[in-house]
């Protein structure tokens, strides 16, 4: 038996997405000797691509601003939401409340967004092995001491690490092999996407708006304007209304572009190509975000409903508060669970805001329009939260907000492993 070759690093990075990525380039540019196991080949296909404006914040810290800026992603400028009876609002600028140039964004092809972090991530001294797909944590005396991992050749590799970073997605190997998934009570829903040519775009600031098209029992339309020409367009919705009398994807979606005016006209003039996508149990939790020698980020940690498309922001400021969190537990040499409470507990307050705002958009009987007409001096709280800006006492916001729409209590789990909690053996 030939014998498996084993390597050593300070930390183990396990996927190569945003937060992974992310994590990487911040504790290599610290100095860490850094590991990205990533099981698929970059560029890769990926869904998620209307950026939030405070997304600014952790590509500047990772010096990319520059170089998104010079891409030919469309800039977002805003946001509008149309009616079921293809009613347009007026648009949402992000300049009106923010004069900052984290007030235009981006709507990204997320296989060059992704490369363009990883890139980064390589840039500033990390190591990534593409093609290698973690196996399974090494647990040793109730700690996470590495990863088993096979590469595309079929080959086993042991990866020992102090630290390791679980930001595998959705896949979530911790979350995954621990059972430690719990799906949001409320937030069950699906999407059907897929992707359009030469479809119409709105003038001037608008061109590269993400527009929400409502439909009927609050399902919605994402239309998001990409590079050449290239419309993404998606539904979300329960699962009982979209699979009413098929379970095609294909004639579900064309089904609906009949009960938007808005999204069938601009939808008209442009050409369907490619696969339709399909996916569910869009919103969950992790029980824990760290055991000892472990922490969980992005989507590997929590994925919410995307209608404010807040899991591209929340992947970035994971990474990046994961990467902090692990550069201080190296430095101190104490890889517990308990040391890394201040992230879960910092990472769950802002994914608490902004679950609250996507329970209230769900409500059949809330309108941000007559509440901000009641309430109009949280009107900047209101917009802190969908531009980003989660970190912060929400209390006045969503004291009133309560009044207008049935708000979910704070989740109870997400912190880190305490004994005698079972994990992984």
């Amino acid at each position: 038996m030939s014998q498996v070759q084993t390597c050593e690093f300070d930390s183990i990075i396990l996927g190569a997405g945003p937060a992974g990525a992310t994590a990487a380039a911040v504790l290599a540019e610290k100095g860490r000797n850094v590991v990205v196991l990533e099981r698929d080949k970059f560029p890769r296909y990926h869904i998620g691509e209307s950026l939030m404006p405070y997304c600014y914040f952790p590509l500047e810290r990772l010096g990319l601003v520059e170089t998104i800026t010079n891409s030919h992603f469309p800039k977002k400028y805003s946001v509008q939401f149309v009616n079921t009876n293809g009613k347009v609002s007026q648009p949402f600028y992000f300049f009106q409340h923010n004069d900052h140039p984290s007030s235009t964004t981006w709507q990204v092809v997320r296989s060059e967004f992704d490369n363009m972090i990883l890139d980064k991530a390589r840039q500033n001294g990390a190591t990534v092995h593409e093609e290698t797909t973690a196996r399974e944590l090494i647990w040793e005396n109730g700690a996470v001491v590495g990863v088993r991992a096979t590469t595309a050749s079929g080959e086993a590799r042991e990866y020992r690490a102090p630290i390791t970073i679980d930001a595998t997605g959705r896949d979530a190997l911790a979350v995954t092999r621990n059972g430690w998934k719990v799906r949001d009570p409320y937030l069950n829903k699906i999407a059907i996407w897929t992707y359009y040519r030469n479809a119409a775009r709105d003038p001037g600031l608008d061109e590269g708006a993400t527009t929400v098209a409502y439909l009927p029992e609050r399902g919605w339309f994402w239309y998001i304007p990409l590079p050449d020409n290239i419309v993404s367009v998606g539904i979300v919705a329960e699962k009982d209304y979209l699979y009413r009398d098929t379970r095609e994807i294909g004639e579900i979606f064309q089904r609906e572009i009949a009960a938007n005016s808005w999204i069938q006209e601009h939808l008209a003039p442009g050409e369907q190509f490619g696969r339709y996508w399909v996916t569910g149990e869009y919103s969950y939790r992790s029980q824990h975000c760290a055991a000892d020698g472990l922490i969980l980020a992005g989507d590997a940690f929590a994925f919410l409903d995307p209608v404010f498309s807040s899991g591209v922001f929340l992947a970035l400021r994971s990474g990046e508060l994961a990467a902090e969190a692990a550069d201080a537990a190296l430095t101190a040499q104490d890889f517990t669970a308990a040391q890394f409470a201040p992230y879960g507990e910092h990472l769950c307050s802002g994914i608490e805001a902004m679950r609250k705002l996507v329970y209230a958009f769900y409500d059949q009987e809330f309108s941000f329009r007559e509440f901000l007409m009641a309430n109009p001096t949280l009107k900047g709280d209101l917009t802190d939260c969908l531009i980003g800006n989660l970190f912060r006492d929400f209390d006045p916001l969503f004291g009133a907000l309560a009044d207008f729409a049935k708000l979910p209590a704070a989740l109870p789990h997400g912190g880190p492993v305490t004994a005698p909690q079972l994990v992984e053996r």
